[in-house]
């Protein structure tokens, strides 16, 4: 397999540069990222000697992120204890990964189980240096925190990732030869996606000794590429990540891409002069191997960003060996700088650093300068090698440009790789009406979801996004987390103002965390009385979704009906009111919004329909096919209209017992509707019905008369029964294959069909609403959605019985509801656990990915060492709180921990036996006692694993010793969770005089 591979997304964090567009701007500015060296790595002034004494170290300066100790170790469920341990480096390449895969438009949760690869360069691990040596205070969490593997496997295994997962190390050169691994993994079919990065923390100043020593770093801790001013390097930290795609795939699934990779190279110096000396030689040779893998010649290449150390011997071999294949380029002089100038030498992120720069500039359509590049080496002879240093930012040219990225490897191993821009996008269609927005936007708690509601507040507010791409891009990437918040958007409203609205409203924040499961769905159909001229017409405007569907069945229906009912729905015809036309508009209508939510996700788990409704809901159910419900209920229609007149129905707050006597004594009056234990509805005779209501009138019964062209549901309908049983007969029908309370029956039809015998006792037998709906009750749905033009049915359950915890949903509570109110069905299941079929809700046109900010992660909690290094035979350094107290033989908690945050204990005493489990697992687990839920699962919340489960076991044996030793066969499956684990010990023989003590 053979191919060019896509840049589809990328973050970073480097001195100076948070974030991807923060980094853009340092370049654009000359911005430098060099500073002092922090407090929190060593005191300068113990370590800082200008005559280099041994020990010592020449600088003060070097380039230094102000917060590599921030870590939401809650976000990636990690115990405060466990994060503590680990390499700085490990954590930030997590969240850097996180970001990376959100940029290229990927929900990093859609990845679980795929074969995606994770190449990470990395050169040095400090943290082991300072944490390892203390043999006796090494614990299962340092050992794991440290290694350079594991700075992969935390992300394949956080993310669940099942493709390569390697760490590689080949010094300044690392994360481009992962780069380099990466796209040979990716055109191997080893994997579909593929993350490339680096990582360099600077926690001591043993490289910056051996710098020092060697001759090579700059007193003011700047490398100064390719310039007269150039003496040595200086030290630079940072993180990088791409998101690397074959192109074809890229390009077949719709992303962004910022770059192509045409070829990649590495090779090694060999026997040279010297293990630590540049050869120029094995560099043209590098070169020379990725132009030709990429296809390229040198005249091709528009720029290059070398390696640039800005060391006299560095310098001078790289601009040799790129003049060896570019000296010819007199007139059109290939452009070069180097990023270090900016952020000092980041060491294993070096080549990461590059390559985003590359991308960034590819994207951008614009090179920046290179710092320090004005002062130009006049020693290097630039203009001699076909050579122009970037002294000043450089517009490119329309069309395809070529690109050149070198990184060279202290020990030798040097690695290019060729980019070429982004190919052109095909113009997107043009945009039309019919997206129902929803914006969506996720985090693990209310203050996580209060930043990223802002960050991304404020990222809309500076671009031109399309308001329903943006919120489709929102729905593929912003919903992985528990708090979930989702906004309908309509076309003319202010998506900024409404983001932060909400990131100001903590009652509403609070209240987003899902259930954990999916809704438990009803769909409740309305029946006749429901209709108005125009109704849905607002949302048929709005929804592409809608409309198809309602096309849909107004093509079923037409041969039957002569017309459109559709055009008759819209018009606000008065017509609708005609039996003839009601009925088939209300199924119309019905089987339109129900097919419009089934299509977005929302399955139903029950149906009932109250009278004309349940023809639509035997089509969902999957008894009836949409064109023969729609010949059935035509027929059932016109064949109503076509009785004489004379017929009504009367309401009556009263029960069937009340009334009865005065049914049996009428003959042509029958019940007609059975609705609550006191709403019974009586249809028939007009005559006999007004006799029926001034008797109940007599007896203090309040009654109502409806307004209906005929009798429903009565001895009236005798007249057309046999032509409409002769249809139904040919029609047919089948078993139901989702449950349905039938109002026919008052209870669920189990195993009956919904026939031609049903479909006729259902013209004329009783609507048993009350029993059907008091059936649905039973049954525990979590959320009614009422299908119909205006909300009925809803009011009727309620006064059934309280519906406490059930939520009453509407897709279209008024004639002139639209778009916003259907998407805030949808948003409100989404908040409650659904996971929608988000493409639905968007027409092909608006579904263009977008990048949106990715998630910005809690910098609240921070993992450090507890003192800065200091010189001498042995840099001593004192292990983390959580650490000290784990070697303790102690049950106090943690000097400063930081708890993850669970629902907080109730004030009130627990027992002996659950209060040492509580003690313990914070213990173990380094968190406050009185902040773990007895709810909190093990596992999932607090982030134990196999070796925490067997200190746990351990500890509660030394705590509990009246328990007796405890089985770790039979404790596991009493595990999952806090309380759990509580109800269990305190099951044992032992624990009766603990709870007594």
């Amino acid at each position: 397999m053979t191919g060019p591979i896509a840049i589809v997304g990328l973050d970073c964090r480097f001195p100076g540069a948070a974030d991807p567009a923060r980094y853009w701007d340092l370049l654009t500015r000359g911005g430098d990222g060099v500073s002092e060296v922090p407090p929190t790595r060593w005191d300068a002034n113990d370590f800082y000697a200008e005559d280099g004494t041994p020990g010592r170290l020449n600088t003060s300066q070097g380039g230094f992120m102000p917060d590599p100790d921030a870590f939401d170790n809650e976000f990636f469920t990690v115990s405060p204890r466990e994060a503590a341990a680990m390499d700085p480096q490990q954590r930030l390449v997590l969240q850097c990964a996180w970001r990376a895969l959100e940029d290229a438009g990927v929900a990093p949760a859609k990845l679980r189980g795929t074969p995606t690869g994770v190449f990470i360069g990395i050169m040095s691990n400090e943290w082991a240096m300072l944490h390892l040596t203390d043999y006796a205070r090494v614990t299962a969490q340092i050992g794991s925190g440290n290694g350079y593997c594991m700075t992969a496997n935390r992300v394949s295994y956080h993310l669940d990732l099942k493709g390569p997962s390697l760490a590689v190390d080949t010094a300044c050169s690392s994360s481009l030869t992962g780069v380099h691994l990466a796209c040979n993994a990716l055109l191997a079919g080893e994997c579909d996606y593929a993350l490339a990065g680096g990582v360099n923390v600077i926690l001591t100043p043993a490289l910056n000794i051996f710098y020092t020593a060697a001759g090579l770093s700059a007193p003011d801790g700047r490398c100064k590429p390719f310039s007269a001013d150039a003496n040595g390097i200086g030290r630079g930290e940072g993180v990088g990540m791409v998101v690397l795609r074959r192109l074809e795939d890229a390009i077949a699934d719709g992303q962004q891409i910022y770059a192509v990779i045409r070829g990649t190279a590495v090779n090694q110096d060999g026997r040279s002069n010297g293990i630590t000396a540049p050869n120029r030689w094995s560099q043209q040779e590098v070169v020379t191997a990725a132009y030709r893998r990429a296809g390229v010649s040198p005249e091709q290449v528009t720029f290059t960003e070398g390696h640039g150390t800005g060391t006299e011997l560095g310098d001078m071999i790289e601009i040799k060996a790129l003049g060896h294949l570019h000296h010819d380029r007199t007139d059109q002089p290939m452009l070069l700088g180097s990023v270090k100038g900016n952020l000092g030498h980041t060491e294993g992120a070096a080549g990461i650093a590059g390559l985003i720069k590359v991308a960034l500039a590819l994207h951008h359509r614009l090179v920046p300068a290179s710092r320090f590049a004005a002062r130009e080496n006049p020693k290097l002879k630039v203009a001699e090698h076909g050579i122009k240093l970037l002294k000043a930012p450089h517009r490119l040219r329309a069309g395809p440009t070529i690109a050149g990225l070198s990184s060279f490897g202290m020990g030798g191993t040097n690695a290019h790789v060729v980019l070429e821009s982004a190919p052109p996008v095909a113009a997107s269609p043009s945009r039309g009406t019919g997206a129902l927005p929803v914006f969506t936007v996720t985090g693990t708690a209310p203050d996580a979801l209060r930043r990223n509601l802002l960050e991304q507040a404020d990222t809309l507010a500076r671009g031109r996004t399309s308001v329903a791409a943006a919120c489709w891009s929102s729905n593929r990437v912003k919903t992985g987390q528990r708090y979930r918040f989702a906004l309908p958007v309509s076309p003319k409203a202010n998506l900024p103002a409404k983001l932060r609205e909400a990131a100001a409203d903590e009652d509403l924040l609070a209240g987003l965390a899902g259930s954990g499961g999916r809704p438990k769905v009803a769909f409740l159909f309305t029946g006749q009385g429901a209709q108005s001229p125009r109704m849905t017409a607002a949302l048929y405007r709005d929804s592409q979704l809608y409309r198809d569907f309602l096309d849909e069945a107004d093509a079923a229906l037409a041969p039957h009906l002569g017309r459109s009912i559709r055009d008759l729905i819209l018009s606000g015809d008065e017509l609708i009111h005609q039996t003839g036309f009601t009925q088939p508009a209300l199924f119309a209508v019905e089987y339109a919004l129900a097919s419009a939510l089934i299509e977005a996700g929302v399955r139903p788990a029950y149906l009932i329909g109250h009278s004309v409704g349940e023809f639509a809901a035997g089509v969902v159910a999957g008894a009836l096919p949409l064109a023969d419900a729609a010949r059935l209920i035509a027929a059932r229609g016109t064949l109503m209209q076509d009785l004489p007149a004379g017929g009504g129905m009367l309401s009556a707050q009263a029960s069937v017992d009340e009334v009865r006597d005065l049914v049996e004594a009428e003959p042509l009056v029958g019940i007609g509707a059975i609705n609550g234990p006191r709403a019974t509805v009586l249809s028939g005779d007009l005559a006999a019905l007004d006799r029926i209501d001034e008797a109940l009138r007599a007896r203090d019964i309040e009654t109502r008369k409806l307004t209906v062209s005929h009798g429903f549901h009565s001895p009236l309908m005798a007249p057309m029964l046999d032509r409409f049983a002769a249809i139904a007969g040919e029609v047919g029908g089948g078993l139901p294959r989702l449950p349905v309370l039938s109002t026919v029956r008052g209870r669920v039809l189990d195993g009956e069909p919904m026939d031609a015998a049903y479909w006729v006792e259902h013209v004329s037998a009783p609507v048993r609403f009350a029993d059907a709906g008091a059936a649905l009750l039973d049954a525990e749905p979590t959320h009614l959605v009422e299908i119909g033009p205006k909300p009925v049915l809803l009011g009727l359950l309620r006064r059934l019985r309280p519906t406490a915890g059930v939520r009453g949903l509407h897709p279209v509570p008024a004639t002139e509801a639209g778009g916003v109110e259907f998407a805030e069905v949808i948003a409100e299941l989404y908040r409650a656990g659904l996971d929608p079929e988000w493409d639905a809700l968007y027409p092909p046109a608006d579904r263009v990915p977008q990048r949106l900010a990715p998630y910005v992660f809690s910098a609240e909690h921070r993992y450090w060492t507890q003192a800065p290094v200091t010189p001498g035979p042995r840099a001593v350094v004192t292990p983390p709180a959580a650490e000290r107290d784990m070697d303790a033989e102690s049950d106090a908690a943690p000097d400063e921990p930081v708890a993850l945050r669970v629902a907080q204990l109730p004030s009130a005493d627990v027992d002996p036996v659950t209060g040492a489990v509580l003690d313990v697992v914070a213990q173990v687990g380094g968190y406050v006692a009185g902040e773990i839920s007895l709810r909190a699962r093990f596992y999932e919340d607090l982030g134990f694993d196999s070796v925490s489960i067997m200190e746990l076991k351990k500890r509660i044996e030394a705590k509990l010793p009246e328990l007796g030793e405890l089985s770790l066969q039979d404790l596991l499956p009493r595990m999952s969770s806090v309380g759990d684990l509580a109800g269990y010990l305190r099951e044992r023989p032992g624990s009766a005089e603990l709870q007594t003590a």
